[in-house]
């Protein structure tokens, strides 16, 4: 049994001294150093007025999307405050009416039960900040 895990502990030191030893030899042993990376080159001068130009473009760009984000997400937010009061609101059913924000005008479209929902959802949409016109497009069912 000695004579097994004798030659068993010969064969790993073996394989790890040959391990190292073709390491070193391949170049990628201890003692090597990582390689440089290549030197990058640029050839010709750089138009300021120019840059300058393009740098005023992608400016104006990036401003125009901002603010159409900005305009987007305002009129989502009145969107929503309109329908949270239809949600809440006991006498109305949220549901059954569409609301669309175009700026700070809303239009309401769907079809309501009685004339009382019709009048309480044109005042709910009519008393949220930020409105200044409502347009009404919703039908009483008969």
């Amino acid at each position: 049994m000695r004579t097994l895990i004798r030659g068993v502990l010969v064969l790993a030191l073996i394989a790890i001294v040959g391990m190292f030893l073709f390491g070193y030899w391949a170049g990628s042993g201890w003692r090597s150093k990582p390689a440089e990376p290549a030197p990058v080159a640029t050839t010709g001068t750089i138009d300021t007025q120019k840059a300058r130009e393009k740098g005023a473009e992608i400016g104006e760009t990036a401003a125009k999307a901002t603010a159409k984000v900005q305009e987007t997400l305002a009129e989502a937010e009145l969107t929503a405050k309109i329908k949270a009061k239809m949600a809440l609101d006991d006498s109305v059913r949220a549901r059954a009416i569409d609301v669309t924000t175009n700026g700070t005008t809303v239009t309401l479209t769907g079809t309501v039960r009685s004339q009382v929902e019709h009048d309480r959802a044109l005042a709910l949409a009519r008393e949220t900040a930020g409105i200044t016109k409502v347009i009404d497009a919703l039908r009483i069912s008969r």
